[in-house]
């Protein structure tokens, strides 16, 4: 029975946990259902941040309602991934109104719904989330109170030293050694919130606002965004295991069950990099995927590469797994998302550039080495074309890999994270249809 919140039918929900284990009880219902409703083509669908099922479902119905009559003589069924992410409140999800951003207090501190989001997203954690709130409230002046904060956050997210694979999240291997693993939390706690909070100043405001007991700007500000930062981290290791160890596990049972029922991956933000390395956990000999589409993906714009222009020896997470799709791999990108634009590359070069985020230049970081797929597409993998994507429908490859600049659709929102939530448009639906030629 479709969940009555839903614009489409037949729709099934699979939910899985930070490990990637799935709800057996959904899987196992849509792997019997899938055939006996008569399904051909299924579009499966990752949501990046968010909170809560609610607001992933919400998102699903409002993406998946044009499809019908897009695609008015397929036979369709509709998948929403549900996995345990999070967002700041000042990361609206698409579509939503952003109240509570609205209402945020001028100083830097957890308000209840982050609180909220933080104690479900890390269970087990209530007393170092409670530190941190303290800590944000109360701003002590010295370092060692910096420190402490750093401290919570690596517990937070499991950053026990020396563990260099508890945040492992890299989309890019030099033999071996990630590449864009965050040192944040291996140096100074000071320094790095003192950086931060310089760059994010910068950033976001001409005159950065005074703060009782500090020279401008306020640290403070840049342990709140290195908490932001750390969860971050979390969140994409998360979405990459998710992907691998769950969703590319299912599909590969689902190849099995209903080896005829063809699979449309479609990722926004971090459910970019789930449903990309879902890729990578099919099983051998599995080509039920005929398309992937990201939209506005949240990870690096070289994770399909072979060889890094800055680093031969280097390539990425993700080389030659588009080969495992029957069909393109559409990546949708948007100069309007500042999230990937700007706060992207921040966090990035701040896992590992010696002249620290204080210098940060937006210009020289939209073609760098750090930059995010959702900003200027798939780098790297000869033979990518470029659309615009009133040119796409109809253009779009057989096979490989192919920039979509979605810009004339993804353009609404406003700082700090611009139209990174922009997704919902019936232009995108279509695009999504055409990569899979369902018609």
């Amino acid at each position: 029975m479709t969940d009555p919140a839903m614009s489409v039918t037949p729709y099934w929900e699979l939910t899985f946990d930070a490990d990637g284990d799935p709800d057996t009880g959904r899987r196992d219902r849509l792997l019997a259902e899938v055939v006996n409703r008569g399904v051909e083509d299924l579009v499966v669908f990752s949501h990046g941040w968010n909170s809560d099922r609610s607001g992933a479902t919400r998102l699903y119905s409002h993406f998946f309602e044009p499809f019908p009559a897009l695609a008015p003589a397929a036979k369709l069924g509709y998948v929403g991934v549900v996995w345990p992410s999070m967002r700041f409140s000042d990361e609206p999800i698409p579509d939503f109104p952003r109240s509570v951003a609205a209402e945020m207090p001028p100083r830097p501190v957890l308000d209840k719904d982050t609180r909220h989001a933080l104690l479900e997203t890390f269970p087990g954690r209530a007393t170092v989330i409670d530190q941190l709130a303290r800590l944000l409230d109360q701003q002590p002046q010295g370092e060692t109170e910096l420190e402490e904060f750093g401290r919570l956050v690596r517990l937070l997210v499991e950053v026990v030293p020396p563990g260099p694979q508890a945040l492992f999240a890299a989309d890019t291997l030099a033999e071996g050694v990630p590449q864009d693993e965050p040192e944040i939390f291996t140096g100074s706690t000071a320094t790095v919130c003192e950086e931060f909070a310089r760059a994010l100043a910068h950033l976001e405001s001409p005159s950065p606002r005074e703060a009782e007991g500090f020279s401008l700007p306020n640290p403070w500000d840049g342990a709140h965004e290195l908490l932001r930062q750390g969860t971050y981290y979390a969140m994409k290791r998360r979405a990459g295991t998710v992907g691998e160890r769950g969703l590319g596990r299912v599909i590969g049972q689902l190849a099995g069950a209903a080896p005829g029922v063809r699979v449309h991956l479609v990722g926004h933000s971090f459910g970019g990099r789930l449903v990309s390395f879902a890729l990578r956990g099919l099983p051998q000999g599995v080509r039920t995927v005929k398309s992937v589409t990201l939209l506005q993906g949240a990870f690096s714009h070289y994770a399909f590469a072979t060889r890094l222009p800055h680093d031969a020896r280097a390539g990425g997470m993700l080389q030659g797994q588009q080969n495992r799709v029957d069909g393109p791999v559409v990546c949708c990108y948007s100069h309007f998302d500042s999230a990937l634009g700007t706060l992207y590359p921040l966090a990035s070069r701040m896992a590992g550039d010696a002249q620290g985020v204080a210098a940060f230049d937006i210009g020289r970081a939209l073609g760098a080495k750090w930059g995010a797929m959702g900003h200027d597409g798939v780098q790297a993998v000869p033979g990518t074309p470029s659309l615009k994507l009133a040119d796409a429908f109809g253009n779009l490859p057989v096979k490989g890999c192919v920039n979509v600049d979605a810009a004339a659709v993804v353009k609404r929102g406003g700082p700090p994270c611009g139209a990174h939530s922009d997704i919902v448009h019936r232009e995108l639906a279509r695009l999504v249809l055409a990569a899979g030629r369902v018609h």
